[in-house]
């Protein structure tokens, strides 16, 4: 077994061990008021310590530990060990482990997204994952995304994106998941879903749909139509990126640029 399908492996059992605490979980809370629960700190580290085995020689960059940017490593791997953390606590199914790796030119180029109880495989599961071949899986079967049609009838946000742009011109439906990962990979997933919006959040909300996303030729880009890049203020600085992020079918995302710009 080689150590990317290793990784995979232990993701799932992490999934397991999150969704099993769901109902039994103490919430508390960081100093920028986000919530923070015991299953965050408990996968973050079982994850970054699996990792640290399997690949000594990446760099790694999670939400719940502060860690350097090496800008040396081959791979980086970004960790959000439960994106969706306020649904989770709520005991809602929208949320998902995340794992995006760059490598050394900062590229989007291999992922893990587990949502354990998203539906759509065994047991209530949904995993995509991406390999350092470029093979995309879903639920450990080859998948390629079907392209829906070209209006955008539908598209993923947060709850909050209504306080950055003016959505009176948009007649379609709106998912909100409360996990932004999930909302970007909602248009791979969900055929009648073609878009996703994004409000500033940090690089580990991005990293592991954006690699999927840029595997399937999607873009992941800016309302001015610059391309999403990892820079020092994400990967060093830690901080969220600016702007609104559109991503989605090419046809959906040229068509919100025009609705939203």
């Amino acid at each position: 077994m080689d150590r990317f399908q290793s990784l995979v492996e232990f993701i799932g059992e992490m999934g397991l061990y999150a969704a099993e605490n769901q109902k039994k979980i103490q919430v508390t809370y960081k100093d920028d008021g986000s919530v923070l629960t015991e299953t965050d700190t408990y996968i973050n580290n079982q994850v970054k310590q699996r990792i640290e085995t399997l690949f000594p020689e990446a760099g790694i960059i999670t939400e719940e530990q502060i860690t350097a940017f090496d800008e040396s490593s081959e791979f980086t791997f970004i960790l959000d060990p439960i994106d969706g953390t306020d649904s989770y606590s709520q005991g809602m199914p929208s949320w998902c482990i995340s794992v995006g790796i760059l490598d050394r030119n900062r590229l989007p180029v291999a992922a893990i997204v587990l949502a354990p109880r998203w539906g759509l495989g065994g047991k209530d599961s949904l995993l995509l994952t991406l390999d350092f071949e470029g093979r995309m899986k879903l639920n450990g079967e080859p998948f390629s995304p079907s392209v829906p049609g070209d209006d955008i009838e539908q598209l993923a946000m947060g709850s909050h994106v209504q306080h950055y742009i003016d959505l009176k011109t948009y007649r379609g439906k709106i998912r909100s998941f409360g996990s932004n990962i999930l909302h970007m990979i909602a248009p791979l997933v969900h055929p009648r879903i073609q878009g996703s919006i994004s409000i500033p959040c940090y690089v580990w909300d991005v990293a592991g749909a954006h690699a999927l996303l840029r595997a399937a030729g999607w873009p992941v880009t800016y309302r001015n139509g610059e391309e999403f890049t990892y820079t020092d203020e994400l990967l060093v600085e830690r901080k969220t990126f600016q702007g609104i992020l559109l991503s989605g079918t090419p046809e959906a995302v040229t068509q919100m640029r025009n609705l939203f710009a």
